[in-house]
């Protein structure tokens, strides 16, 4: 045992040193614990040797997928119900639109401009044709759109979005067999009846110090995630899918959430973010640069190409059009996930994951910056903010509603 408690240590200890960059440097989280995994195999693996971070042992495997998993939930759970139904039509054209034309786009360069093969290809288009929830959630939070219909319809659009990347991710990879059809019959039944078994459990056995609650919710997802990865699909399909059916009711129990998201940040997400670093290789990106910059020029442009169109098309003026384009540009959790997907299963070599992690990290911050220096809709800030922003640099600002990116 001594190993493991000195190799959890170790984990721990990095997780610590990324969260004091992302304070002191005012970056995502994410971002910071995907550049000290990325570092620390390149010191350590020189030093010592690359065995040494332990990241193909089984616990660390199991964490790191966990904390994919309950990651992915909760961001499921984001979703505010109420104004998708009310603003469904200008949420669903604009993530849908945001999903596809990258989606495609994507695909297309990485297999004509980087003569990748058909899979790789697929799996580029899935990996940067997301959206960041977490950094467009926390835009709106500085800005205090998240108070008004507008930043609700484009937090409930980037949802949209994510949701075909998880489903792109889950089925285009998955063997169409038996197992398929009784994953998805599954889960559709799962998901028809979850809402009231949910609230039915909770009212009779919630509110005490024993953590029903969370342990319900574990059992949930740990299981449909075993069911999805016996179908060979991916185990995030399923923890998205219960996260937006259970976002009316548990998403909106503040005090369940908040102890959830401290096991996920506190503990789980490190592991994850910090082994998805420590498979970029740096050698190979700097030998071989074209995968990252033309993946991350394509995405911005296919972005622009399909959602500015749509934005105007829907009434938004053209400062506003490419404000909302741009949030929609961002990626990162679900970036990340596909990549390290793709690695795992061998779809991706290392140079093509590295190319591919590096232009999602890529997507997380130039978009943000170009957003807020350029077109910032000063109409939509409410009374208060204006005149902070006016007081503050644009560099200044982007980085503080970067920092929580990753929550």
């Amino acid at each position: 045992m001594t190993e493991i408690w000195a190799l959890a240590a170790l984990w721990l200890g990095l997780a610590l040193l990324a969260t004091l960059l992302s304070i002191w440097l005012r970056i995502a989280t994410a971002l910071s614990e995907i550049v000290v995994g990325t570092i620390a195999q390149l010191v350590i693996g020189a030093i010592i040797g690359a065995a040494v971070l332990g990241t193909d042992q089984t616990w660390v495997k199991f964490l790191s997928g966990a904390g994919a998993i309950l990651l992915t939930f909760l961001a499921g759970t984001e979703l505010d119900p109420v104004v998708f139904r009310e603003r469904w039509k200008e949420a669903g054209a604009i993530g849908l639109i945001s999903f596809l034309v990258p989606f495609i786009g994507c695909a297309l360069a990485a297999r004509y401009l980087l003569g990748w093969e058909p899979m790789p290809s697929w799996l580029a288009g899935v990996a940067m044709s997301t959206t960041s929830v977490a950094v467009v959630y926390a835009v709106m939070l500085e800005f205090g759109f998240n108070a008004i219909d507008y930043g609700k319809v484009v937090l409930a659009a980037c949802f949209i979005t994510d949701l075909g990347t998880v489903l792109a991710l889950g089925l285009i990879f998955a063997p169409f067999t038996y197992k398929t059809v009784v994953f998805v019959l599954t889960c559709g039944v799962v998901l028809v009846f979850l809402p009231w078994i949910t609230a039915q459990f909770f009212r009779v056995y919630g509110g005490r110090a024993s953590e029903f609650e969370t342990k319900y919710l574990l059992l949930l997802l740990f299981g449909l995630g075993a069911l999805a990865t016996w179908a060979e699909s991916e185990a995030v399909l399923p923890a998205y899918l219960i996260g937006m059916i259970l976002a009316g009711s548990v998403g909106k129990d503040h005090i369940l959430i908040r102890r959830l998201r401290t096991l996920c940040f506190g503990f789980l997400t490190p592991f994850y973010f910090i082994r998805a670093g420590s498979f970029v290789s740096v050698p190979a990106l700097i030998a071989a640069p074209a995968a990252f910059l033309i993946m991350l020029v394509t995405k911005l442009i296919t972005k622009i190409a399909g959602v500015y169109p749509v934005t105007r098309y829907l009434g938004s003026p053209r400062k506003e059009g490419m404000y909302t384009t741009l949030l929609m540009s961002t990626g990162l959790t679900f970036g990340t996930i596909s990549s390290l997907f793709g690695l795992s299963h061998g779809i991706i070599d290392q140079a093509q994951y590295s190319g591919l992690v590096a232009a999602v990290i890529g997507s997380a911050v130039v978009p943000t910056l170009i957003a807020n220096a350029f077109y910032l809709p000063q109409h939509l800030l409410p009374d208060g903010i204006e005149d902070k922003q006016e007081g503050s640099s644009t560099a200044s600002a982007v980085a503080e509603h970067a920092t929580r990116g990753a929550e």
